[in-house]
């Protein structure tokens, strides 16, 4: 459709979007028709098909990637006081799931050419309080979750991975879901597979995954399911827990579209390739680096523009021309709440720099070639 000016009107490109077939519709009409809504077999059936995905032992299903982490923070008994070190830069459910135990975060800085966090910060941050890491696998590429590991295995530190970002990227051979003690990842619509909204957690223990379970359940130690299999009606709380369950029609839509994994992270994979090449000759801009010991799963693809270039005049410019470009993110204890809670700006000088540089680029499975030759068109415009 033209423009007023008669030009022809260009299509919006989102950072991210993702595709329902044919196949997830049928999934979702077939749960609605099957007279389990919720707490039913698809939920189990979506669990062990994840869980199986990744490798991983146990699968536990809740309606987000931030209950994921929650639930985490309860089977590993997080406390009041109890430090949590996570990554300056990630989404804020990272650090908030601490909060939601007392818990308290402790920031670590980060590797400027991956964003990931740095290992060497983490050790700097551990103290007799510490209870816990969060490793964040940022824009799809693993942490080094064999630094983070030796740093925590004789302190009696847990190591948790939030993966959300990272279905079927691998690290040294080992797939995500099986590379801390809970990993945890989300259904969201822009991730690789949705649920509308989700996650899981993963999990080789299988006391943590009942804990979990439960947990997810308000405390309850049965769902309606099993009560009505076992033709009983009363049930337990034996903890105060929370209403995080993911419903049946929500998983079978999981379990369709995960089916298809596979080939999204290869699309994804080849999508970042058509923007390295194409990056490769502008100096202002610097894609992060994935490490050769793994395999980067792209839900976000980061550039790192040069100092002198005013990150947020070139997001405005994409945008104008039709490019949704996004920022992942700014240092959480910069938001009001963090500073509220006593966190003042410092704490990682080198997640501070690179928030004020990072741009991200749009990244989804149905891109085109062309769609990328856009993007990169309009990205050298905007940062003559």
């Amino acid at each position: 459709m033209p423009d007023r000016d008669g030009s022809l009107e260009v299509p919006f490109l989102p950072y991210g979007r993702q595709e329902i077939a044919d196949a997830d519709v049928k999934a979702v009409v077939e749960a609605l028709c099957s007279g389990w809504l919720t707490t039913g077999p698809r939920v189990s059936e979506f669990e062990q098909a994840f869980a199986a995905q990744c490798g991983a032992g146990e699968g536990v299903a809740v309606n987000s990637g931030t209950a994921a982490l929650h639930c985490a923070m309860r089977a590993l008994r997080i406390k009041p006081g109890d430090e949590v070190i996570v990554p300056a830069i990630t989404f804020a459910a990272s650090a908030n799931a601490a909060l939601y135990e007392d818990g308290v975060p402790m920031f670590a800085d980060i590797e400027p050419d991956t964003l990931l966090i740095d290992p060497a910060s983490v050790a700097k941050k551990i103290t007799p309080k510490t209870r816990a890491i969060v490793a964040v696998d940022y824009a799809g590429q693993p942490a080094d979750y064999d630094a983070l590991r030796a740093l925590a295995k004789d302190r009696g530190i847990a190591l948790i991975a939030d993966a959300c970002h990272a279905p079927g990227a691998t690290y040294k051979g080992r797939k995500t879901g099986t590379l801390a003690d809970i990993s945890c990842f989300s259904f969201h619509p822009v991730k690789h597979l949705t649920t509308c909204e989700g996650g899981m957690a993963l999990t080789e223990n299988a006391a943590q995954a009942a804990h979990m379970r439960r947990f997810r359940n308000h405390g309850i130690d049965s769902d309606h399911r099993t009560r009505e299999a076992k033709g009983a009606h009363a049930y337990d709380m034996a903890e105060l827990g929370f209403n995080y369950r993911l419903p049946d029609v929500q998983c079978a839509l999981g379990s369709a579209q995960l089916k298809r994994l596979p080939g999204w992270v290869a699309a994804r994979q080849k999508i970042a390739g058509w923007y390295d090449e194409a990056l490769a000759g502008m100096a202002e801009v610097l894609p992060l680096k994935t490490h050769r010991d793994r395999t980067n799963a792209h839900h976000l693809y980061v550039v790192r523009l040069a100092d002198h270039i005013d990150r947020d005049r070139v997001f405005a410019r994409l945008r104008a021309e039709g490019i949704g470009a996004n920022v992942h993110y700014a240092p959480v204890y910069l938001h009001s709440h963090y500073r509220k809670l006593g966190y003042k700006k410092g704490l990682a000088p080198l997640a501070e720099a690179a928030s004020r540089q990072i741009l991200t680029l749009p990244m989804f499975p149905a891109m085109a070639g062309a769609d990328v030759a856009r993007v990169v068109a309009a990205l050298e415009r905007a940062t003559a």
